[in-house]
């Protein structure tokens, strides 16, 4: 797809190509960052680091950063931080939602028990504030605190709301801006951050990322739906399982019968689609066209971003970003 006066689009490779040497290092970093004193930490470190993974946010860092100039220890770094954070609430993130697998693995909970599983995420946090501390920079630790507060916020949000089948569009909205849109958004202004860029662009490249990240969620929880379990990494329909009810089902609710809010609040209260075959859930979505609206809103979010990124003067690291936007859209898994 073109971007008219954007030029024409990357590709996935071709977007990696530009930042693989700099991924490589933050790789290097995150596995040296990744040692400690304790040995459960060190391999939980390793198990995840070796899991793989998109690394879309340290590409975000990098690319964002390399507007303004040529890499640097500095960006190297902050890309470094925001993959161990992101990491950290993965971890957290399995614990609470007594996860089974992760990236088409046994997720770490499985494996260590949630007890270690939540001390090594409260490792990786304390780590990655470390390894940030050191640029010796206010406005990097107050990003990154406010970040964290959000986030965590936004899990007990979370919490509050699991099970609820009467979960709005706004309620759903307030969660993922905390809990993946404000990540993205930070992972923008860091890398602006690092390479001195003016605050008004910082803020710009936050704006943009945070549209990114709504887009990114939400079509994240319309493949939860859509997708096949070994494409995913984990079970399709495992958010309803796990008691949230997310824009699809939101959308499909508004005009559902009572029979269908029964089949739904069923799966909800048993936790399984033992009664309530998976497929009943998804002609439900299907009927009420919960799939499609929410990919038409995931839509609007993408043409935000691509519109705010077109603002910046053109180069590779600007086209890339906004390719970034179709590949976050138009993703399988």
């Amino acid at each position: 797809m073109a971007f008219g006066n954007l030029g024409r689009s990357f590709t996935a490779l071709e977007i990696f190509d530009l930042v693989r040497t700099d991924l490589d290092q933050v790789e290097r970093e995150i596995g040296l960052e990744e040692i400690a004193s304790v040995d459960a930490v060190t391999y939980i470190g390793q198990y995840l680091q070796s899991g793989g993974g998109k690394r879309l946010r340290p590409m975000l860092v990098l690319l964002c950063g390399k507007l303004f100039g040529a890499s640097n220890p500095a960006l190297v770094r902050m890309a470094a931080v925001v993959e161990m954070v992101h990491t950290a609430t993965l971890v957290h993130d399995d614990v609470i939602d007594m996860a089974k697998t992760r990236r088409g693995r046994p997720s770490i909970n499985v494996v260590w028990g949630n007890h270690t599983s939540v001390l090594a995420g409260d490792w990786l946090y304390m780590q990655a504030f470390q390894v940030a501390l050191r640029e010796r920079n206010f406005a990097v630790l107050d990003l990154l605190i406010e970040l964290t507060q959000r986030m965590v916020e936004g899990e007990l949000l979370q919490l509050e709301r699991i099970g609820r089948i009467g979960v709005t569009e706004a309620d759903y909205m307030e969660l993922i801006d905390r809990k993946t849109a404000s990540l993205f958004s930070a992972c923008a202004r860091l890398g602006a951050i690092a390479n001195g860029a003016d605050e008004a662009s910082e803020m710009k490249l936050g704006e943009y990322a945070w549209n990114l990240g709504i887009a990114f969620q939400l079509v994240d929880d319309i493949l939860d739906f859509t997708s096949r379990e070994k494409i995913l990494g984990k079970p399709v329909g495992n958010d309803l399982r796990e008691g949230k009810v997310t824009l699809p089902l939101i959308y499909a609710l508004e005009s559902a019968e009572p029979e269908e809010r029964r089949l739904v609040e069923t799966v909800l209260a048993d936790g399984n689609y033992d009664q309530v075959p998976f497929v009943k859930i998804l002609h439900i979505l299907n009927r009420h066209h919960g799939i499609e609206r929410a990919q038409a809103r995931a839509q609007e979010f993408t043409e935000k971003a691509r519109a705010i990124i077109a603002e910046f003067p053109e180069s590779s690291f600007q086209r890339a970003l906004a390719a970034v936007t179709d590949l976050v859209t138009d993703r399988d898994h």
